[in-house]
């Protein structure tokens, strides 16, 4: 049922693209697009997918990051160790132990240095910064030299992979799941032939600031938006979070979002017996909805999340069904005579 869904999202999560440095990533995305009439790449604000009437006055902008979470190289010490600073919100508490990818010359393999409990000082259970942190590339430093130099980026290795059920786990499905969804939900309307312009954006940097959306949505002067990225599902610790995995998508309220198409959302949720659940946010919603919504004289902006464990961390986790129901809720809204 979610083949689709799952493939897209497998695809778009494979390559590296850590903010700034998308280009491989883009690749992705310009594949996924190809159905589109039109597809744009800009390296400062990332790909866009354009279809339907171009020359309509409703002009609607579907927004998900394609950057994600990772690290730059620093320094390289006299043993050969990688240091490293974090581009993005790194979990360092995820980093002792784990395999690193690094993007130099060519790509290598790591592994996070870790002390042994045997020599940790009793009480000395704190994790270091990410900046305290160093990389073994089981290389001399000359031999590292080689391959990598300052400022190369590296991630936390933990490719996608398909759990039990309708789940997925890895690396970048923040917010590689948001783009696959918003992919999806231009499938779903491309042969319905929409009397709007769509314009699908993979934007990128949303992870250092969000200026690839901003960038993008002053350029294509929409007149509506939809943002969707990830938030918080129940887990063991997290008290407070109501939204689960599996109970569809995540419909925003927040004091920058505009009422009317959040409210419009959920209308057609259930005209079209979509599950769907509630994300309240007294200001900021911390995603590009609060970059788009700002542009020129401002945009009508909405923001859908797919709900998701083990936020910025190589394990992230997303139920296939949720995206799923996130591309048919978008299609509904794209379609809808009354938005």
């Amino acid at each position: 049922m979610y083949s689709e869904i799952e493939r897209l999202t497998l695809a778009l999560c494979a390559p590296h693209g850590t903010p700034g440095c998308e280009d491989e990533a883009f690749k992705a995305a310009e594949a996924e697009l190809a159905f589109c009439d039109e597809v744009l790449t800009d390296p400062l604000s990332g790909v866009t997918g354009i279809l339907g009437n171009k020359n309509a006055k409703r002009r609607i902008l579907l927004d998900a990051h394609i950057d994600q979470i990772g690290m730059a190289v620093t320094n390289i010490d006299e043993e050969g160790f990688l240091h490293v600073t974090q581009v993005g919100g790194v979990d360092r508490r995820t980093m002792p132990g784990s395999l690193v990818t690094v993007y130099g010359k060519e790509m290598v393999t790591g592994i996070v240095c870790t002390l042994p409990p045997h020599l940790a000082q009793d009480g000395d259970g704190k994790v270091p910064p990410v900046d305290r942190q160093a990389i073994d590339l089981g290389l001399t430093k000359a031999q590292v030299e080689e391959i990598v130099s300052i400022g190369d980026r590296a991630v936390l290795a933990n490719p996608v992979k398909k759990l039990l059920g309708n789940r997925v786990s890895g690396t970048a499905l923040d917010d590689r799941a948001g783009c696959a969804c918003i992919i999806r939900a231009a499938q779903l309307v491309k042969d319905k032939n929409p009397d709007c312009c769509v314009m699908v954006v993979c934007s990128t940097r949303e992870e250092v600031g969000g200026q690839g959306a901003r960038i993008r949505t002053y350029a294509l002067q929409p007149t509506e938006a939809i943002a969707v990225d990830v938030s918080f599902a129940t887990q063991p610790g997290a008290d407070g979070i109501t939204a689960t995995l599996g109970g569809g998508p995540l419909i925003g309220f927040a004091a920058g979002l505009d009422r009317r198409i959040s409210k419009r959302l959920i209308a057609l949720a259930k005209e079209n017996e979509i599950p769907y659940q509630l994300e309240v946010m007294g200001g900021r919603t911390g995603t590009n909805a609060d970059s788009i919504e700002t542009s020129r004289c401002g945009v009508r902006t909405g923001l859908i999340s797919v709900p998701q464990r083990n936020m910025h961390t190589p394990a992230e986790v997303c139920d296939l069904e949720d995206m799923e129901n996130i591309a048919k809720l978008i299609a509904a809204y794209i379609l809808d005579e009354e938005a």
